[in-house]
């Protein structure tokens, strides 16, 4: 059993990408993981935009991230990069946090110019904070995610597949670090 922790820096509730955390959320509950889930939208705004180091909620995302094997980090891509939500939140982690965890982007735009956010705005700023086995990630366009009429989001085959795919190669990684070969 692995623990992972997922962190959405989707500004919305409802949004495209706060459903796929869900979505990747439950899938590894009933896998028998632990999945703690970080909306930062809902940490305290004052405590992000002042930087308050000492914020009890700051606190507890952060002990949630040491305790970690792996992180998957969602966000929706604006303006060729990551939410400036979840860029305040990143500006507030201990320098090396992500040392020895697998971390794996997942990020959703609205055009597939937007696919190489994630080599050149998510991956630099992962190996800075640490990271060493950084997962390719998915990147997932705005238009293959729907919601049904009882308001379940569902993704198109090859989005869904992409997703299943990383977050198979996710739990291989955590239990290739959990029981490392001779």
């Amino acid at each position: 059993m692995s623990n992972i922790v997922l962190i959405s820096g989707s500004p919305s509730p409802n949004s495209k990408t706060a459903s796929i955390a869900k979505r990747l959320q439950k899938k590894l509950i009933e896998r028998n993981h632990r999945a703690d889930w970080i909306e930062v939208r809902e940490l305290p705004a004052e405590d992000l935009l002042y930087a308050n180091f000492q914020s009890p909620s700051i606190a507890n995302a952060h002990t949630l991230i040491k305790a970690a094997d792996a992180v998957i980090v969602l966000s929706p891509v604006y303006k060729g990069s990551y939410t400036g939500i979840l860029k305040t939140f990143l500006d507030l982690l201990p320098e090396k946090i992500f040392v020895d965890k697998i971390v794996a982007p997942v990020v959703t735009g609205g055009t597939i110019a937007h696919l190489l956010s994630i080599e050149y705005a998510f991956k630099p700023i992962f190996s800075l904070l640490g990271a060493k086995e950084i997962l390719h990630g998915v990147f997932i366009l705005d238009a293959n995610v729907q919601w049904n009429a009882k308001g379940e989001v569902f993704l198109a085959k090859e989005a869904e597949e992409r997703i299943q795919r990383s977050l198979e190669d996710l739990l291989k990684a955590t239990e290739r670090k959990a029981f490392p070969t001779i």
